[in-house]
C-alpha cells in the first residue's frame, strides 16, 4: 500500500466509490465533514486533499496555504482565484474516474519533486529548484552559485576551506589566487542580514566556513 493518504471533503458517497475501485487500494482514503475535523485528526505530510466545493465553505483556504499540501479542487466551474498553493489543481464535475486518477498521480509526482528539492539548513529551508532560501514567512531569491554554496555546506558537517569551495563550486584549482569565495560570502551575508536580520549566518574559523 502507498504511504499516501487521500483526504476527501464534501462528498462521502465518492469516498465509498473509491474504496470499491481496485486502482485506489494502494492509498489510504479518509473522509472529513470539514477542515476542523481533519486538523483534529492529525496531519501527515504524505497526503492529497480533495475538496468538493459547495460555494459556501472557504475555511479550508488558510489550511491549504499554510501547509502547501497537494490539493485537488472539484467543482462545476474553474474559478482559479480560489485555488491557493502551487501544488493545487482543479477538476470540473462531472468527471471520469480516470481523470481523477490522472490528477492524483500528477499531484503526487509534483509533491515528491518539491520535497526532493528542499534542504533543511539549521532554521532555514533551501529550495534548490526555485533557488530560494526561506524562514518562517520570509524568502530570498539566490543565484545559482549561492545555492551551490549552501548545498555544499549542507553536505559537510565540518567547516569547508576556501580551496575546497573553489574546487566544488567554481571548478578552480585549489592553488588559484582569487577572492571569489570571500566576495560571494560577503554578498550573501549582506543579503541574509537584510532579509532575515541574521548577522551570524555564515561563520568561519581557521578551518574554513560553516553554517
Amino acid at each position: 500500500m502507498s504511504d499516501f493518504t487521500i483526504s476527501i471533503f464534501g462528498n462521502k458517497i465518492f469516498v465509498e466509490v473509491l474504496k470499491e475501485i481496485k486502482i485506489f487500494n494502494k492509498y489510504n482514503i479518509k473522509y472529513y465533514e470539514d477542515i476542523n475535523l481533519y486538523i483534529k485528526d492529525g496531519k501527515t505530510n504524505n497526503q492529497i486533499l480533495v475538496f468538493f466545493l459547495n460555494g459556501k465553505d472557504k475555511s479550508f483556504i488558510k489550511e491549504v496555504k499554510t501547509n502547501n499540501l497537494p490539493t485537488l479542487f472539484i467543482s462545476n466551474n474553474a474559478d482559479k482565484k480560489i485555488f491557493p498553493g502551487e501544488l493545487s489543481d482543479h477538476l470540473n464535475a462531472p468527471f471520469l474516474i480516470k481523470e481523477f486518477e490522472k490528477k492524483v498521480t500528477s499531484l503526487i509526482a509534483k509533491d515528491k519533486f518539491k520535497k526532493n528539492s528542499l534542504i533543511n539548513l539549521n532554521s532555514y529551508i533551501v529550495d534548490k529548484n526555485e533557488r530560494k532560501i526561506k524562514k518562517d514567512d520570509l524568502e530570498l531569491q539566490l543565484s545559482e552559485k549561492e545555492i551551490n554554496f549552501l548545498i555544499l555546506f549542507s553536505k559537510n558537517k565540518e567547516p569547508v576551506s576556501k580551496s575546497f569551495v573553489l574546487k566544488k563550486v567554481w571548478n578552480y584549482s585549489s592553488e588559484s589566487e582569487t577572492h571569489t569565495v570571500e566576495t560571494h560570502i560577503h554578498r550573501l551575508r549582506k543579503k541574509i542580514l537584510h532579509k532575515f536580520n541574521d548577522n551570524n549566518f555564515i561563520k568561519n574559523n581557521d578551518k574554513g566556513y560553516y553554517i
